[in-house]
């Protein structure tokens, strides 16, 4: 057996589709209409449609539940908060945080209700502190990461460098 995708219910599609194309950054992949799969390899349906399939009403289909995120990464964390405030309807659960392992995090809640965190990569946590002037020890300790991993970046960054 293979697992394909993560599939979430929505109320309008085309409000959706357009939050994650204009503030996720995503891409279709596939547009079925009341389905839409991104690239990234998850799904919107429709809930209307998914309610007839499931042969459930729709009531019982509920909003914020809390039960499951939707996790993303992007490095330029300011830039995804820029293009959230086109969305004054957003509700976040938190804006800008750092995690105790040292990863800047922002959570908010898609147009229905679904958890969403955009978090930037651990390389680019790696990278900051490496930066910032810790030993290659100390920064694995730090974000909680493999000395393998920060070594892995540290060698990346010196290349880059040059």
């Amino acid at each position: 057996m293979k697992f394909i995708c993560p599939l979430i219910v929505v109320n309008d599609i085309e409000t959706s589709k357009k939050f994650y194309l204009d503030v996720l950054n995503q891409k279709v992949k596939y547009d079925f209409g009341e389905n839409v799969t991104f690239e990234g390899d998850f799904s919107i349906h429709l809930k209307t449609h998914f309610s007839e399939l499931l042969n459930l009403r729709q009531k019982d289909i509920t909003q914020k539940s809390n039960n499951l995120e939707l996790y993303f990464e992007e490095d330029d964390l300011d830039g995804v908060f820029q293009k959230l405030r086109e969305y004054p309807s957003v509700e976040y659960i938190h804006g800008l945080k750092e995690q105790p392992w040292g990863q800047r995090v922002i959570r908010f809640y898609d147009p229905d209700m679904h958890i969403i965190e955009v978090g930037e990569s651990m390389e680019n946590v790696a990278r900051r502190f490496l930066v910032k002037g810790l030993s290659i020890e100390d920064t694995a300790q730090r974000i909680s990461m493999p000395k393998e991993f920060v070594l892995q970046v540290n060698d990346r960054l010196l290349s880059n460098q040059r």
